[in-house]
């Protein structure tokens, strides 16, 4: 089952990265300058990971292929890793799609 990890930047900014089941990373968040705008992403993940056209594909400089997740206003809500091929982009794609809906959350930055 994936999750949710809550943490703080070392500009004071919070962030979200949903791992896989493995402990993968397989999205990383936009820096938030406070938490429950941290988890109204999180919210926006699981409400719009299970719609393909919220994926949008690219490719980098270097060939590599990667991922925005975007929101319905078009905002970019997450971006995946850097990937060798488009077969593992969509693997990470179909991740996100299986483990966002019912990731637990867990926050890092409580004390």
């Amino acid at each position: 089952m994936g999750k949710f990890i809550i943490s703080k930047r070392n500009d004071g900014d919070f962030q979200f990265n949903l791992k896989a089941g493995n402990g993968q990373v397989i999205l990383t968040s936009q820096g938030y300058s406070s938490k429950p705008s941290c988890e109204n992403g999180i919210e926006s993940v699981r409400k719009n990971a299970q719609d393909d056209s919220k994926f949008e594909r690219n490719k980098a400089k270097d060939n590599r292929s990667y991922f925005n997740l975007k929101a319905a206003n078009g905002q970019v809500i997450g971006s995946s890793q850097m990937y060798e091929s488009e077969n593992g982009m969509e693997n990470g794609i179909d991740s996100v799609k299986t483990n966002a809906p019912h990731a637990s959350v867990e926050d890092e930055t409580i004390s």
